[in-house]
């Protein structure tokens, strides 16, 4: 699953991403909303990787590391690998034991891997021996759960990987095949081979719920040829649901389109929930229960059924789907592992799905205790407030909600017996039991009249909450006939504390209250933000330094940054900038860059790291932004104060299997962050 993205293209795509508010993929037309009504029902599926890396199950040549990228990752030759045909026998696979768990765990969807990126094929393909009918097993694996999910009532789904590293077609080829060249080579004819696969895969098994496309990021495959591929299936199946890996515009491992712009229907990201969800944007996250997405045997990352229900419910709460991988064994049984949680899920969900299926986004910015779904009802709504943390006082203060209460009741309790309840001025406070019926997350459904209404705590806003000389604060303008007062002394305001028109202007370290209020009192919670006066770092003492950064490669294994200044490097010099450059044939690598950054002009300023994998930014011998560890591409932002001149800089950085990714933005506090160019680096 893991994706290589170019330096270049990284850039561009994190520059739009910051510079641009993410907009829908694509218009919400009539169409595309009738085909999405059942995805955005469904809200949770179950994704299979599965194939021929089944058989290795991670290992090779003394390392355990590895999962569906084992081909690329172990640079394993070509006739090497297709020697997995013979070898793949899944003998135990039982399509309807799979549908089954996947539905008693409350799933309504399946997305299996009809072909990953090693090209090989889970279905009688055409045009290719390169799949399951060449094995021992002989049978089409896709026939066999398709036609079991048709009877079982589950939604069947296709991964198609656009890369391929198996077809003689299909380029670029891996730097280190130095065993296959590429005379004679026609992408062309590459693409009408995968065109007839998909053809076959949306009419001849029934009806298909998605397409779930990858592989799409590299140099030969475009928004031109995505657009041309998702015309293409849809005249085949004019229904169904298309990613947005199905061109070339998705932004890194968020999984979002820059700019809105795709042929797909909906954001992808993987790994990872976006932090306050994207209204008006469809999307799903997909995340693996345990490290890896194919099968290792090894991998005892498990992540607790505790988290998984929890990232269910924080999915749902900010309007995505939630995907949850499983890679299956050789043989076509599950791991033991993830049929527990399977199970752990299913028994919440039975008390509990109608929380999840069918919700939408919270209409609260946040809860305190946990997250928020709604549904509409007949005359009004319901909420469901997941309670994450049970409150010790036995009442559960639901924060800002105006709304008239038809009734409060627990989904664990059978007989949904009413919760007494009442208004206050900070909100609706119900009563609880002493205990929660699940620790993990018990549902509150909260009946009420109308759509939402709340009144949320004021937001108070700053370009920082440090400053080196003055700073302006603002509150978030407020419905009519609410007003909002503030203190400055860290005490609550009250119906005579100030009242707020113009921005506050700080000199000093100040903390700011701030609560609502209408003529009869307060309305809502308060909010309070402190804002720190700072000294700024000083600069050096530097004169004459020379363009560029110093910097030193280094090559190993590691899972979090070393302690580069323990190695011994590979390479040194000098570079215009944090360009990251791999060593010829290294899987995995790390640099060490220090130097000099110019500023000039005395304040605070942000700064943004982002990185596939780990990464720190050290300025004046600080840490300002530590993003160790494996991980997919992403980024994490700091701010610090600096005084105008010269102040030392240093990165470290190393990249594992996969893609690289290194790209540092800056700005002053409020401002747009932008790449830091090369006329700010030094060294002397």
């Amino acid at each position: 699953m893991r994706t290589s993205l170019l330096h270049h293209a990284l850039v561009a795509l994190l520059i739009t991403v910051l510079a641009a508010p993410l907009l829908p993929l694509q218009a919400q037309k009539p169409a595309r909303n009738t085909r999405m009504d059942w995805w955005r029902e469904a809200r949770f599926g179950l994704f299979i990787h599965w194939g021929l890396y089944a058989v290795p199950a991670g290992s090779w040549n003394g390392r355990t590391d590895y999962g569906e990228w084992i081909r690329f990752s172990a640079q394993i030759p070509l006739k090497t690998y297709d020697g997995f045909v013979a070898q793949f026998n899944p003998t135990k696979f039982d399509p309807a034991a799979w549908v089954r768990m996947a539905k008693a765990a409350g799933m309504k969807y399946i997305v299996i891997t009809s072909k990953h990126h090693d090209g090989f094929a889970l279905f009688d393909a055409p045009g290719t021996d390169f799949d399951v009918m060449s094995t021992p097993f002989k049978r089409d694996i896709m026939k066999e759960l398709s036609d079991e999910c048709h009877k079982q009532g589950m939604r069947i789904c296709w991964y198609y990987s656009i890369m391929d590293w198996h077809h003689p077609d299909y380029l670029p080829r891996r730097a280190w095949e130095t065993d296959r060249d590429t005379v004679g080579a026609d992408f062309d004819r590459y693409v009408a081979f995968m065109k007839e696969h998909l053809r076959t895969l949306v009419t001849t098994y029934g009806d298909i719920g998605i397409l779930w496309f990858d592989g799409e990021w590299e140099s030969t495959w475009n928004m031109t040829r995505g657009a041309d591929l998702a015309t293409f299936v849809r005249s085949h199946a004019p229904h169904i649901i298309i990613n947005n890996r199905v061109d070339g515009g998705r932004a890194g491992m968020q999984g979002f389109s820059a700019g809105g712009v795709s042929a797909g229907d909906y954001g992808t990201p993987e790994q990872e929930i976006p932090a306050t969800g994207l209204p008006g944007v469809d999307w799903e996250t997909c995340m693996t229960m345990n490290d890896h997405w194919g099968y290792n045997d090894h991998d005892t990352a498990w992540k607790s059924s505790r988290d998984l229900l929890r990232m269910l419910a924080d999915i749902a709460s900010k309007g995505g789907n939630y995907l949850l991988n499983i890679g299956p064994r050789a043989d076509g049984t599950f791991p033991p592992e993830s049929i527990e949680r399977l199970e752990a899920i299913g028994a919440w969900m039975k008390s509990n799905g109608e929380a999840i299926h069918g919700t939408t986004a919270s209409p609260f910015a946040t809860v305190p205790f946990g997250r928020c779904t709604q549904k509409a009802i007949k005359g009004g709504t319901r909420l469901y407030f997941h309670i994450f943390d049970w409150p010790s006082t036995g009442t559960l203060l639901l924060p800002g909600l105006t709304n008239r209460v038809r009734r409060a009741y627990l989904l664990a309790n059978p007989s949904h017996a009413a919760l007494p309840m009442r208004a206050t001025d900070e909100g609706i406070e119900v009563t609880l039991p002493t205990t929660p019926p699940d620790t993990i997350n018990t549902v509150l459904a909260v009946d009420i009249a109308g759509s939402p209404a709340i009144i949320t705590a004021p937001q108070i806003m700053a370009s920082a909450d440090i400053f080196c000389d003055t700073l302006h604060v603002t509150l978030a303008k407020q419905p009519a006939r609410i007003v909002t007062r503030y203190t400055l002394d860290g005490s609550a305001p009250t119906t005579s504390s100030t009242m707020t028109t113009t921005p506050i202007v700080l000199t000093t370290t100040t903390t700011v209250t701030a609560r609502n209020f209408r003529k009869t009192g307060a309305v809502g919670l308060a909010s309070s933000r402190t804002f720190r006066k700072v000294e700024p770092l000083a600069a050096l003492a530097v004169r004459d330094p020379l363009p560029g950064l110093q910097y030193a490669q280094y090559e190993g294994r590691w899972k979090a940054l070393p302690d580069f200044r323990s190695l011994t490097p590979m390479k040194t010099g000098i570079v215009p900038d944090i360009t990251p450059v791999r060593p010829a044939g290294a899987e995995w690598y790390g640099v060490q860059y220090n130097g000099l950054i110019r500023v000039d002009a005395t304040g605070v300023y942000a700064f943004t790291l982002a990185s596939d994998d780990g990464s720190r930014l050290t300025i004046d011998g600080q840490v300002v932004v530590d993003h160790d560890g494996l991980h997919s591409l992403s980024e994490r932002s700091a701010m610090v104060p600096l005084s105008a001149g010269y102040h030392s800089i240093a990165i470290d950085y190393f990249q594992g299997e996969g893609g690289d990714g290194l790209v540092l933005t800056w700005g002053r506090a409020g401002a747009p962050q932008v790449p830091v160019a090369t006329d700010r680096l030094f060294h002397e």
